[in-house]
């Protein structure tokens, strides 16, 4: 099969393994989905909405979040960890968006990539799950599970990101990605991946081989 082939197969795979597709962050609005990315960087997702509510409750918009100071959001998102840098961070995006977007999200990567604390990642899921354009979130599970498709080679996010894009439907790829995070966890898992029961494992490369050695 060729990568494109492969994609495709994996795309229709996931689709009917997970048919509800979606972020897994809870939020209303725009900016309470890239605050809620920014507290999810090396936290779960569990915990961030754990958190959040409180947080929005105290900082309903972007301009009472521009208007406070790091040390008052601080304690609402302690035990996120890293708080201290994700509290500068929160206050810093909203002040730019206040400032230089009229208030508003950006809906572009190149001006959401200019907020403080955003990478492209997190640019490609406001896009996708916001504004509804083709996206490719690469987070752990893409590159992981990607890579054992056998769809690139590659270690770099952005050079991932560009080589999913060109294998992708674009309709499909940012629930093809959401999906990519349910099966991370639930079977091609970093430590034990379970090949026998993965709905892929017809065509992933790597699945293939483990399943012909026998594991």
């Amino acid at each position: 099969m060729t990568k494109k082939e492969i994609a495709l197969a994996a795309v229709q795979a996931l689709k009917e393994e997970y048919p509800d597709a979606k972020c897994s962050l809870d939020y209303q609005t725009p900016l309470q989905l890239l605050i809620a990315t920014r507290l999810s960087a090396q936290c779960t997702d569990a915990r961030v909405n754990m958190v959040t509510p409180a947080l929005f409750e105290r900082f309903p918009d972007a301009e009472s979040f521009a208007r406070a100071d790091a040390s008052e959001v601080a304690p609402y998102i302690q035990s996120c960890g890293l708080y201290k840098t994700k509290s500068r961070d929160i206050v810093a995006m909203a002040k730019m968006i206040m400032e230089d977007f009229g208030g508003e999200v950006p809906d572009n990567i190149p001006d959401l990539t200019k907020l403080p604390g955003v990478g492209r990642k997190t640019a490609n899921l406001i896009c996708g799950d916001v504004y509804g354009k083709p996206a490719v979130v690469v987070d752990t599970h893409c590159i992981r599970i990607t890579t054992k498709l056998g769809l690139h080679k590659e270690t770099d996010q952005k050079k991932i990101e560009d080589a999913l894009r060109r294998l992708l439907p674009p309709e499909e790829s940012n629930d093809f990605c959401h999906r990519l995070v349910l099966h991370g966890r639930a079977v091609c898992t970093a430590r034990s991946p379970k090949c026998a029961d993965c709905c892929m494992n017809t065509f992933c490369r790597a699945g293939v081989k483990e399943l012909k050695n026998g594991h």
